[in-house]
């Protein structure tokens, strides 16, 4: 039990990590953050830690596509107890337990909860890792690089251009059809590779090529509204014309054997059970964890 941590639903096929006898192997550390305060659109984030977790129990421990029986080192230590109004203190908090979690060597597989947690992740990350050579891979439908979002700096609508102040070696964008003219700009000027739905579609081997000449260590951050509406529905911001599951499912298989320092989903805003954002989301996880 860590500080800051309360202990609900498990997801699917965690262990108990402390008692453990496979230390020795990567092993990954769930943790939820129930937390949307700068959500601007359609609230309910904070919910998608508890159905993404009861969605993981629809899956198989087998994968038909692998021949594999799911044997990943996991442990799920809870969610965060966050501070419903406040992200500073929210992400003291996070920063807390990811540092803990980072001593015991846990990599952390974050569920959110709205996106601006991942600047809270990434900024604890960046005590036990030089940012300066981690990739920052990021699926979302928007570029989230404004400066600031109705004059505030920390929100889910400016946490890449936060990150970005942290100086990562490089950040690639995948899944991007919403944006303003000056967060274009600013990724053109700044050296951050985009790409569109349309380029994805139009050439996923190519897409799926980009992730596997990543070299070095890796954080990788999917907005689920990355997936059309079709497919995720309960999003804090749904844009229309989006990425396929198959398709995202595809992107993912290229991380295999890739040195990744923490994943996180964010922004599913399920609030009931079977929703298909939740079944979708807990699907991503697990397509990850099948990679180990």
């Amino acid at each position: 039990m860590y500080l800051y941590t309360e202990n609900p639903l498990k997801f699917a096929f965690s262990h108990d990590f402390e008692e453990s006898n496979q230390k020795d192997s990567p092993y990954f550390g769930i943790l939820g953050v129930p937390f949307d305060s700068t959500t601007t659109y359609q609230p309910g984030a904070r919910f998608g830690p508890f159905f993404v977790r009861e969605a993981s129990y629809n899956f198989e421990k087998y994968n038909i596509f692998s021949d594999k029986i799911l044997d990943a080192n996991v442990s799920d230590i809870g969610n965060l107890e966050v501070v419903p109004g406040n992200l500073e203190k929210t992400c003291t908090h996070l920063e807390s337990v990811i540092s803990s979690m980072s001593e015991d060597g846990l990599i952390p597989l974050t569920i959110g909860g709205e996106h601006s947690l991942s600047y809270g992740v990434i900024n604890s990350i960046n005590a036990q890792h030089n940012l300066q050579d981690v990739t920052i891979l990021h699926f979302d439908a928007h570029m989230d690089l404004r400066d600031d979002y109705m004059g505030e700096k920390y929100s889910h609508a400016t946490v890449m251009r936060r990150i970005h102040d942290k100086n990562p070696s490089k950040i690639i964008q995948m899944g991007i059809r919403s944006s303003s003219p000056e967060e274009v700009e600013f990724a053109r000027k700044n050296g951050i590779d985009f790409y569109t739905p349309h380029d994805i579609k139009e050439d996923l081997r190519k897409m799926g090529k980009i992730i596997s000449q990543i070299d070095g260590p890796l954080y990788v951050t999917v907005d689920i509204d990355v997936l059309d509406p079709a497919y995720a529905p309960s999003v804090g911001t749904p844009s229309p014309c989006g990425i396929n599951p198959e398709e995202l499912e595809s992107l993912i298989s290229h991380l295999k054997g890739k040195e990744v320092i923490g994943f996180d989903v964010v922004e599913v805003s399920s609030t009931s059970i079977g929703d298909v954002t939740s079944v979708n989301a807990a699907k991503i996880l697990l397509d990850f964890l099948f990679l180990q």
